[in-house]
């Protein structure tokens, strides 16, 4: 009720004021307009003398009543143009702003005039309209986010709990025992992979992560890169084949870069059958470095392949112990900020090739790359 009583007073106090305004101003015009009409008029009759007393006095009540009547009329109709003009949008923005802060993102103003009279008014609603939308999506992607994120810390969390358990038994064999103990470690590492990638997405997110520009071989960068899979590739038994332009430099951030390169040979590696094979080819298009990561594995849906690079998004799930679901929205947002492009073509059950294009570097001294 203090509230209410509050605005009320303060849209009185806001009356009176325009009240007050109007009188004055109409005060200055029509005196104004009255002594050059009563100049005027003494002149044309050639009255020398000045007008009676009582006459005057007449004259200027009557302007006084007359003034009084105009400022209050002006007022009156200020206060309904406002009321329709003015009140009326900004007590719809208000309501829509409660209800924003109420946490109801679905709600949308509908514009005061229609689309070829739009005014101020319209402009600003058409922007809250906006500004509820992404509000929306961000709050979407953040229950998203934590529903994906306790899911994936439970699965670790609950192979560490059990394998712990069972390693406590007393007459456990030894071979029992270091299974126990390895499958605890894959847990663990596992955890970790995934705190690390959360936090290194929300870094490149929260433009955390600046690209320091350099100049260097690309070429060495993905065979440092590939290397590092090696193990991997010759556990499965994979082929790996290599078709690498010679001299093709960028410059761009060669860590931000090799975040890229991992996480696509890590793919490859991951969803290749034993005995596939993986391709890697790097040439020069114009001004571009294309670089394309192929393998013979399972493919990817069409209706996944639209999904590949959000957060948490696992197409197949047979697949889903081995990642979080986080490195190619980690790929993405590297490319997004090194001002890149990715694509994938896939085919179910013959393979997926990513295509990865970056603008070749200028004519400048080479740098080593890191890995």
């Amino acid at each position: 009720m203090r509230g209410r009583d509050g605005r009320r007073l303060r849209r009185l106090l806001f009356s009176a004021r325009r009240f007050c305004i109007f009188f004055l101003l109409m005060c200055f015009v029509i005196t104004c307009c009255m002594l050059l009409f009563l100049g005027q008029v003494q002149r044309d009759m050639g009255l020398e003398a000045e007008l009676p007393r009582a006459v005057i006095e007449q004259a200027a009540k009557y302007t006084f009543a007359n003034i009084l009547l105009l400022s209050l009329l002006c007022t009156i109709l200020d206060e309904i143009w406002r009321r329709f003009t003015v009140g009326r949008p900004v007590r719809r923005i208000v309501r829509g702003a409660e209800r924003i802060m109420r946490g109801d993102f679905s709600v949308r103003i509908q514009p005061i005039h229609s689309a070829d009279s739009l005014d101020g008014f319209d402009t600003i609603i058409g922007s809250f309209n906006r500004m509820a939308q992404e509000l929306s999506g961000i709050e979407t992607l953040r229950t998203d986010f934590i529903s994906n994120v306790s899911h994936e810390l439970k699965t670790p969390l609950a192979v560490i709990q059990n394998y712990g358990t069972l390693l406590q038994q007393p007459d456990l064999p030894e071979e029992q025992r270091l299974d126990y103990a390895r499958q605890l470690t894959e847990a663990a590492r596992r955890l970790a992979s995934l705190i690390t990638n959360i936090l290194k997405l929300n870094k490149l997110e929260n433009q955390q992560i600046f690209p320091a520009q350099q100049t260097y071989d690309l070429g060495e960068q993905l065979c440092e890169c590939l290397l590092g899979f090696e193990q991997a590739w010759e556990d499965k038994g994979l082929d790996i084949d290599t078709d690498l332009e010679e001299n093709v430099r960028v410059t761009t951030d060669a860590e931000l870069l090799s975040l890229v390169w991992n996480n696509l040979f890590s793919n490859a590696v991951k969803f290749t059958g034993a005995g596939g094979r993986i391709s890697l080819s790097l040439r020069t298009e114009g001004a571009d470095a294309v670089v394309r990561v192929s393998d013979t594995g399972c493919g990817i849906p069409p209706e996944v392949g639209r999904h590949i690079f959000e957060k948490f998004y696992q197409g197949d799930p047979s697949h889903a112990a081995q990642g979080n679901g986080l490195g190619l929205a980690l790929v993405k947002r590297v490319m997004d900020i090194i001002g890149g492009e990715i694509s994938v073509e896939s085919v179910v059950g013959k393979g997926s090739s990513f295509t990865v294009r970056l603008r070749r570097g200028a004519d400048a001294p080479m740098e080593k790359s890191p890995a």
